[in-house]
């Protein structure tokens, strides 16, 4: 009878990446994306409720444009991700709903 005092568990790169994509990345990623959207929305009625005000128009396209890029950003991220769990060798990568199902090494 042998007992284990550290407990030891065998997972390969994918599976890592593919947890840590799934539990910190994509959750960080939806919740910006969200940030930069409201951003975006907030710059857009504030542009529209004000027409007559130049200066406050211009700080609204700047609130916008800002959203804008952080939309960008959260994209690309989540496309850097994507193309990292490729390119170690993963060949069956099923993305559902922030769900990733990672098959067999190649």
């Amino acid at each position: 009878m042998t007992f284990q005092f550290i407990p030891t568990a065998e997972a390969s790169i994918v599976t890592l990446m593919a947890s840590v994509n799934k539990v910190i990345i994509n959750p960080l990623i939806y919740f910006l994306f969200a940030l930069a959207v409201i951003y975006f929305l907030y710059g857009l009625v504030k542009y529209l409720l004000a027409p007559d005000n130049e200066e406050l128009r211009t700080s609204s396209k700047s609130h916008m444009l800002w959203g804008i890029f952080g939309m960008f950003i959260m994209v690309a991220v989540f496309g850097i991700m994507n193309l990292l769990l490729t390119t170690v060798g993963e060949k069956n990568i099923q993305i559902n709903n922030g769900d990733i199902k990672v098959g067999e090494l190649q």
